[in-house]
C-alpha cells in the first residue's frame, strides 16, 4: 500500500528519479525557463524553490546544502541561482514559479512549461 507517499514515481527507482530533478533543476536555473510534461513540472515546482530559498541566504553551509542537492554540478548553475535567481526573490516569501499548462501533444502526454516568476 501506498498510503502517505505522495510524491510521483515516473516508473523509475530512486536514484533515476534523484538524477531526473535534478538535471531538470539544473536545466531550468540556466534556461529560466523549460518545456517538460505536466507531472514532471508539478514534481519540480517543490525541487526548485527549496534550491531558490537556500540560495536567497547566501552563506557558504547554503551553497553546501544546494551543491548537495544538485549533485556537485558546473559552477555556471549555482553561480547563476546565487548572483542572478536568488537576488530577485529577496523580498519574495515563496512561489518562485510558475506552471503553465500547455496542453497535449500528438503523443498524448499532457506538456506544461515550468518557469521563474
Amino acid at each position: 500500500m501506498r498510503h502517505h507517499n505522495a510524491n510521483r514515481i515516473f516508473g523509475r527507482d530512486k536514484d533515476e528519479r534523484r538524477a531526473l530533478m535534478r538535471g531538470l533543476a539544473k536545466s531550468l536555473i540556466l534556461h529560466e525557463k523549460i518545456t517538460t510534461t505536466e507531472a514532471k513540472a508539478k514534481e519540480l515546482r517543490p525541487f526548485a524553490e527549496k534550491l531558490v530559498t537556500a540560495a536567497k541566504l547566501d552563506t557558504l553551509a547554503a551553497r553546501r546544502r544546494v551543491l548537495s542537492t544538485l549533485g556537485q554540478p558546473e559552477a555556471d548553475v549555482v553561480q547563476k541561482l546565487f548572483s542572478i535567481i536568488a537576488p530577485k526573490y529577496k523580498e519574495r516569501q515563496g512561489g518562485y514559479t510558475r506552471v503553465v499548462k500547455m496542453g497535449r501533444t500528438k503523443a498524448g502526454r499532457d506538456e506544461a512549461v515550468i518557469e521563474f516568476v
